[in-house]
């Protein structure tokens, strides 16, 4: 493919995007623009900033589209409150029709490579007897997920029939002491000391860290291997629940207490508060064969999954002051 100069990104303020904005304002292998859903003064001067509003089915992306080579989309839609009944419906305007919106005008517009950044609820909730692979058959669990497979499925048909090279990044849970979510929750727990009830949990669970998802993105952006691909992305090493808390706890500066309760019992409790969903992810598990992006892009993942919990507990318990 043609080398790439000018990158376009969307969701720059999220957790990902942010992080990747930075790592590629770093380096001077591309020019780097934004698209915003509103202005952002700090980084005027730095960046070109495009502020369009609400990313919908009917965003004109023109100006932002000028000479653009590659567009990164990692903006979208992760939650819907309880009360919205039509949870699907605002999932796949966000996730599928704001996205094949934007790439449609981009292959118009001549851009090269479009690298779309979905998510392993794709393939499922959990996995048992083998892990999931590029070429397992999608069983998307939940709305988001089903938005996110509509988009890929559509971003793959205009590649077909435009020309324009689309990479597919599907990354399980992404952690870093800043992270959002079920991540963060796992920390507040670990960082009050107390006793937690997993000494028994011998899940296997594939995450990656923020480090290792933004590396493997940027090399997406124009290794030629790349081109109409779907990557999973992991750290390459899976970890128990139980795992996780020693790391985390050692980078907080202490020893964690791992009560030995049975799964079977965790099982019980959490289906009597209707908290199956957490059962899942503390005690499931969820495991991801990456290694695709190693064997076609020669990528390997530069933070060892050890290394990167620690240091998000560390970073957590020093930013944090009265857990």
């Amino acid at each position: 493919m043609s080398l790439i100069n000018k990158v376009l990104l969307t969701g720059s303020t999220g957790f990902v995007g942010s992080e990747l904005f930075e790592q590629l304002s770093s380096r001077a292998n591309h020019s780097i623009s934004v698209a915003s859903r509103y202005e952002l003064p700090a980084l005027e001067g730095r960046h070109p900033v495009f502020a369009l509003g609400d990313f919908g089915p009917h965003t004109s992306w023109r100006d932002a589209l000028i000479g653009v080579d590659c567009v990164i989309h990692t903006a979208g839609r992760a939650h819907v409150l309880q009360q919205e009944a039509n949870a699907l419906e605002l999932f796949r305007e966000a996730n599928t029709r704001a996205t094949l919106n934007l790439a449609t005008q981009a292959a118009a517009a001549g851009v090269k490579r479009f690298v779309f950044i979905s998510s392993i609820g794709v393939n499922g909730a959990s996995t048992v007897d083998k892990p999931f692979c590029e070429s397992s058959v999608p069983a998307p669990h939940a709305d988001y997920a089903v938005s996110k497979l509509e988009a890929e499925v559509g971003l793959l048909q205009l590649a077909d029939s435009t020309g324009m090279e689309v990479v597919i990044v599907r990354p399980p849970l992404v952690y870093a002491a800043h992270a959002p979510g079920n991540f963060r929750r796992l920390l507040r727990l670990v960082g009050t000391g107390l006793p937690l009830p997993f000494g028994r949990v011998e899940n296997r669970r594939s995450m990656v860290a923020l480090e290792n998802l933004v590396d493997l993105i940027i090399v997406c952006i124009d290794h030629p291997a790349a081109a109409n691909q779907v990557f999973l992305a992991s750290d390459g090493e899976d970890l128990s629940t139980s795992q996780m808390i020693k790391f985390l706890a050692q980078g907080m500066g202490r020893r964690a207490i791992l009560l030995p309760v049975p799964v079977t019992l965790l099982r019980v409790l959490a289906k009597l508060a209707g908290k199956q969903g957490i059962y899942t992810q503390l005690c499931g598990s969820l495991q991801i064969d990456s290694s695709k992006a190693s064997q076609l892009l020669g990528w390997t993942p530069p933070v060892s999954p050890e290394k990167a919990m620690v240091s998000a507990g560390k970073k957590f318990i020093d930013g944090h002051v009265g857990l």
